[in-house]
């Protein structure tokens, strides 16, 4: 199965100072759901650690 490609657009990400592809949660709403990866800017609450929604 294979999921559908989202559209990057401004405000999806921003380059941190080591390069890499930081996503916003502007991105991970229009994703629709949590990938339970710890991503820094999650809007769904998940928690790495405790693998627990707050």
């Amino acid at each position: 199965m294979f999921k559908e490609r989202i559209p990057i657009e401004d405000g999806d990400f921003y380059l941190n100072e080591k390069g890499y592809k930081v996503f916003t949660a502007q991105f991970h709403l229009k994703r629709g759901y949590c990938c339970k990866s710890g991503c820094k800017y999650c809007p769904y609450g998940y928690d790495k650690k405790t693998d627990t929604f707050s």
